[in-house]
C-alpha cells in the first residue's frame, strides 16, 4: 500500500513539475484592424509576414478582430499544445469557447489569436469577461489567466430569520 501511495505521489509531483515550465509573460487583449498585420514585404510576396509569431484566427481569411496577444516562455519545446479561450462578448451572456492548436518552441514566443470577421461585433466592442487556459496535448493545464470579471465573488448569503 505504501509503494502505491509513493508511486502516486511521484507521478503527481512530476506532472506538476512539467506543468510549471510554461509561464505567461504578458497578455494584451485588444481590437486590431487588418492594417495592423500588413507589412511592406507582403506587397512584394503576397504572403502575410508573421515576424516569427504564431497568428491564429477564428476566420482565417479575415484579419479584423479582437485579439489576445500572448507572450509565453517555455522551458521545454512542445509539438502540440492548446489555447482554450472563453469569452463573454457584449452581445451574448453565454460564454463562447474557442480552442487553437499550437506548437510551443523552447524559450520565449509570441502568439496572437482572436475572434475575427463576423465572429466579433466590431471595433468598439469589448469583452465582458474572458479566461485563457494553456493546455498540453493531454489536456493538463500549463498556465491560465483571466479577466477580473471572469470570477465574480459569491453573492452575500441571505440573513436567516431568527
Amino acid at each position: 500500500m505504501r509503494i502505491l501511495a509513493l508511486l502516486l505521489a511521484l507521478t503527481l509531483g512530476s506532472t506538476a513539475a512539467l506543468a510549471g515550465d510554461v509561464k505567461i509573460v504578458r497578455l494584451l487583449p485588444e481590437y486590431q484592424s487588418a492594417a495592423a498585420f500588413t507589412r511592406v514585404s507582403e506587397y512584394f510576396t503576397g504572403q502575410e509576414s508573421t515576424r516569427g509569431a504564431t497568428i491564429l484566427r477564428t476566420q482565417p481569411d479575415s484579419r479584423d478582430g479582437f485579439y489576445f496577444t500572448l507572450r509565453v516562455k517555455s522551458a521545454t519545446a512542445r509539438e502540440l499544445a492548446w489555447i482554450e479561450l472563453q469569452v463573454i462578448s457584449p452581445v451574448s451572456p453565454a460564454a463562447r469557447t474557442e480552442s487553437f492548436a499550437i506548437s510551443l518552441p523552447r524559450g520565449s514566443h509570441l502568439i496572437r489569436f482572436g475572434f475575427t470577421g463576423t465572429d466579433w461585433p466590431g471595433p468598439k466592442a469589448l469583452p465582458v469577461a474572458w479566461k485563457l487556459r494553456l493546455l498540453d496535448a493531454d489536456g493538463a493545464e500549463l498556465a491560465t489567466e483571466q479577466s477580473y470579471l471572469w470570477s465574480k465573488p459569491d453573492a452575500p448569503a441571505e440573513k436567516k430569520a431568527e
